[in-house]
């Protein structure tokens, strides 16, 4: 066997590997009750080009909404207090499900994380969810 064979194996096997993770953990139900997230499109774009993804008053107080399309969830801990996370566990990369009594869930293997920071709150999961930048602007919630 040459050595440029078995760089294309390794890669081939990589590359399969990595497919099949992603279909295995490519995203979680919606179970609609209490503050579950539902799926949401961009609203357009602001006044300081930033992607507008929602309105402040389609974030309740003390819960959250995830935006599947752009993989990031944002929360209102307290009122006017958003906040906005990576929508990807750090357990094993499935997308979060839905945020109810102060946690953003993932249906995979049950990891949970506060709406305040984004650590976690329950495992499987032993790291935090990543802070996404967002700005508050008038009503609109922005992502640059």
């Amino acid at each position: 066997m040459t050595m440029g064979s078995t760089r294309r194996t390794v890669l081939a096997t990589g590359a399969a590997g990595t497919a099949a993770l992603l279909v295995g953990c490519g995203g979680g139900g919606k179970d609609g009750g209490g503050d579950t997230a539902e799926k949401s499109s961009p609203a357009g774009t602001g006044a300081d080009g930033g992607e507008e993804l929602a309105s402040t008053a389609d974030i309740p107080v003390g819960g959250g909404k995830i935006f599947d399309d752009e993989k990031i969830v944002v929360t209102q801990p307290a009122e006017g207090d958003f906040k906005a996370f990576s929508a990807i566990c750090t357990h094993l990369s499935c997308v979060v499900s839905s945020v109810s009594d102060k946690t953003i869930n993932c249906a995979c293997h049950g990891s949970r994380f506060s709406i305040t920071d984004g650590a976690v709150a329950h495992g499987p999961a032993t790291e935090p969810l990543p802070a996404e930048k967002i700005t508050v602007a008038g009503n609109s919630i922005l992502r640059p």
